[in-house]
């Protein structure tokens, strides 16, 4: 078999694009942001004051061109159309990483908790991404990739809110994949597995819980946040473009078995 053409490479390139990360100061996120910076994309960090600096710090070190914008998340109705006004210029590229959870029986979860949840993880990801997404429409070209989860297809335990949030990610995937595919614009999610990142400590930690995931998962290991990056320059790619409403498990077959 001859080598892959250069051509075909390139379709994998994000040179020239320009991707807006949230929640990119440490795990899925960091890795995320590092891996499309490395595939060629300048990476614009989205999140609270001073949560990425880190990541930021990371990808000057590199020589990776990167700025950080101020965004609040938990205050959905505070993100609109204002924010394209201080970024470095258009978005290519939207990952919709950030994302919280919590972990109690659902009886006993109050309705506070449970917006500041769903706040984060589907209404700001829903208004960050129309605000982003209006001058991809424009333009006829542009990519939105949202990290879902396990959870967008199984009810977990004693994580309702997260569960509901991440299922309801998968459907905003795929409705707005079918309004905007038509201008140029694909939309579609990432879907971890079993990650090693500070939100699943509590699962590593509960050895009876460890025992039953770690029998379950075929490669036979948790998967790192790096695992994830491959996924996401493909669907940030022009190697994409005719993928469009995809939810890409990564999880080391568990959905498998």
């Amino acid at each position: 078999m001859s080598a892959p053409s250069a051509a075909g490479l390139q379709a994998f390139s994000l040179a020239g694009r320009r991707a807006l990360v949230t929640g990119a100061g440490r795990g899925i996120g960091r890795a995320l942001a590092l891996g499309l910076a490395a595939a060629g994309a300048e990476i614009v960090l989205a999140g609270r004051p001073g949560s990425s600096d880190d990541t930021l710090k990371t990808l000057a070190d590199a020589g990776a061109p990167a700025t950080a914008v101020d965004l609040d998340l938990s205050r959905p109705a505070d993100i609109g159309a204002d924010l394209l006004d201080r970024l470095p210029g258009p978005v290519d590229v939207l990952v919709n990483n950030a994302g919280t959870i919590t972990r109690e029986d659902a009886v006993d979860v109050d309705l506070a908790a449970w917006s500041a949840v769903v706040d984060v993880n589907l209404t700001s990801l829903f208004q960050l991404t129309r605000a982003v997404a209006a001058p991809m429409l424009a333009r006829g070209t542009g990519k939105v990739i949202n990290v879902a989860s396990l959870l967008s297809f199984q009810g977990g335990v004693r994580v309702a809110s997260y569960a509901a949030s991440k299922h309801a990610v998968a459907g905003l995937t795929r409705a707005l994949a079918n309004e905007w595919a038509p201008a140029g614009v694909q939309v579609n999610a990432i879907a971890p597995g079993y990650i090693e990142t500070d939100n699943t400590a509590p699962l590593r930690e509960d050895a009876q819980r460890r025992r039953g995931i770690d029998d379950r998962i075929p490669a036979g290991r948790w998967g790192r946040p790096e695992d994830l990056v491959g996924a996401a320059v493909f669907l940030a790619s022009p190697a994409a473009d005719y993928v469009n409403g995809h939810v890409l498990v990564v999880d080391g077959g568990w959905m498998a078995r």
